[in-house]
């Protein structure tokens, strides 16, 4: 599924709240306390278990800069809890800093909709209770008899989840419109009369079978084949379109497409809303708006094929880890992040070197048709990270989180991939999939180190990436993203307004006054500098109530020196 503001780029490509620092019944850290000595471009994780949260930062002659970034490092998806981080000097602390408003905010109803079916891939439960045999079950859906794919022409009829919650289901008579030796494409009968031409059906399912079947399926694994006819079958239906009304359309976007675990679940293999077979289903072109807000023919060409790599990625990883290994879906997070890591490939196989450093992303471009929607996101994520988790739980996952899934998914890749070949990166990712392994124990199987120092190093490198002198392990090898970002603020200011979206709060060392909420496995950033002749500063981080944080959030200070 695509947000509506995605379509921008088809053209143009807690709150933290002040804190005084002298509050009595709070541990003063002292000279006694740990000291934290770093060289320009050296990076520490520090464990406020082990050394009491409280850091010495020492005397220099000249001037120092350091970024420090609070987390939580346990994995554990949903995972919150309160902080305070506090400076002091041997000097009179300054007043508290200025207070950050929190900016809360809800998911559209597509975004909704996107969460409510991978939690329910998750989870194997999509709130609905399996049908059994019997006279509510004698008008479902079959397994084909024989084996083989559908004719051309040939009519079926489909369940189709009606709501965003799937509480009603349309049934949906449809005809194989375009068929090639991976992918059927069927329309919607009563489809607008002014949607996709055979032409232009016969060039999507070219796409379909010929490039993005082959990107999926090489990076993730195969897919199913529960009903024995050889394809994955697209449904273009007016169901799609209606899943959101038009004032929610216009206003928060709208489902493109989405795949939907039940259909694959032997427990649902008796249930009439389940058809029982490996379908993609997808928004109908509607020019005039009868169904919904407008959709012409060719933004559809332009959009589905983007959705279909994302969500094919969740059919493979359903089959993978539910159909082959019998347990559960992989969750939320993770998943969300391979299936846009699945749009990048997308757009990296219009380039002339697919696994060479993006350092663009063009105007216009097909590339950037793909990963624009990335960029994007990820933008978001950067731009609110405080706002943000890196793991999200139920109710949870917007756009931002999956900006935030995607980078992370793409660092696992570029670091821990036996090489910067696609073959490569796809022998890592078949490993995430092909695993009854889920969220952060699957990342740590894979790389071979601890979830918390793989997203240690990840939050230090989201921002200083790029830069000169930084550790291999701080850098993305596949994209230059200040360039690329700096490349669409100078082109789309309004869509792009920063030319780099994290920008760290600002501090002198002593002065910090902080306290908020830290999210599962994102950072709260922080830049914090110390005068020529300082006589050195202390940081305590602790929970608000001055104790330390307890150990089952892996909580951490990341640290790095910057000047």
């Amino acid at each position: 599924m695509k947000h509506l503001r995605h379509l921008l780029l088809l053209t143009v490509v807690a709150g933290v709240a002040c804190s005084s620092s002298t509050e009595p019944h709070f541990r003063a850290c002292t000279a006694a306390d740990n000291a934290v000595t770093l060289a320009v471009n050296q990076y520490a994780s520090i464990d406020p278990v082990v050394d009491s949260g409280c850091m010495v930062f020492p005397a220099t002659l000249g001037a120092a800069e350091y970024l420090v970034i609070p987390q939580l490092g346990a994995g554990v998806p949903g995972q919150l809890a309160q902080f305070r981080l506090v400076g002091d000097t041997i000097l009179p602390a300054p007043g508290p800093s200025p207070a950050v408003a929190p900016d809360l905010m809800d998911l559209s109803p597509a975004e909704r909709f996107h969460a409510y079916l991978r939690l329910g891939d998750e989870r194997r439960s999509w709130g609905l209770v399996p049908e059994q045999a019997g006279p509510a079950a004698q008008s479902q859906p079959q397994l084909s008899i024989a084996a083989g794919p559908p004719g051309m022409g040939t009519l079926r009829v489909f369940q189709v989840c009606a709501k965003t919650d799937c509480s009603k289901f349309d049934r949906v008579g449809a005809r194989v419109r375009a068929l090639k030796s991976k992918v059927a494409i069927y329309v919607d009968t009563l489809a607008p009369a002014s949607g996709l031409d055979s032409l232009a059906l016969d060039s999507i399912a070219d796409l379909f079978d010929q490039r993005l079947y082959a990107i999926d399926t090489a990076a993730f694994g195969r897919e199913s084949d529960i009903d024995s006819n050889t394809v994955v079958m697209v449904l273009m239906t007016n169901t799609v379109n209606k899943l959101v009304t038009a004032a929610e359309c216009n206003r928060t976007g709208f489902v493109a497409g989405f795949f939907f675990g039940a259909d694959l679940d032997p427990a649902f293999r008796n249930d009439s809303r389940s058809n029982k077979a490996e379908i993609f289903y997808s928004i109908v072109a509607d020019p005039a708006g009868t169904l919904s807000c407008p959709h012409p023919a060719s933004d559809v060409e332009k959009f589905v094929p983007v959705t279909f790599i994302h969500e094919f990625q969740h059919m493979i990883n359903f089959n993978q880890h539910v159909l082959i290994r019998g347990g559960g879906g992989e969750l939320l997070w993770l998943n969300e992040g391979l299936s846009h890591y699945a749009e990048e490939l997308g757009g990296r196989s219009y380039a002339l070197t697919p696994d060479a450093t993006v350092t663009d992303c063009g105007a216009g471009s097909v590339e950037c048709r793909f990963y624009g929607g990335d960029l994007l996101d990820a933008y978001e994520y950067m731009d609110t990270v405080t706002k943000h988790f890196l793991l999200p739980t139920a109710g949870i996952g917007s756009l931002a989180e999956r900006g935030a899934a995607w980078m992370f998914v793409r660092y696992i890749v570029d670091k821990y991939s036996a090489g910067t070949t696609r073959a490569d990166w796809d022998a890592l990712t078949r490993r995430l999939v092909g695993t009854a392994q889920i969220g952060s124990d699957n990342i740590a199987a894979v790389t071979g180190v601890p979830f918390s120092t793989t997203a240690a190093r990840w939050v230090l490198a989201i921002y200083v990436t790029d830069r000169g002198g930084i550790p291999p392990e701080l850098q993305y090898d596949s994209w230059n993203l200040h360039a690329v970002y700096a490349g669409l603020h100078g082109r789309a200011p309004d869509v792009f307004p920063k030319t780099y979206p994290l920008v760290p709060l600002v501090f002198v060392g002593r002065t910090v006054g902080l306290t908020g909420t830290m999210r599962a496995g994102s950072g709260i950033y922080l830049s914090l500098t110390q005068p020529a002749g300082d006589r050195g500063f202390t940081l305590s981080f602790t929970g608000t109530n001055g104790l330390p944080i307890g150990s089952s959030f892996g909580a951490r200070v990341n640290v790095m020196r910057m000047q």
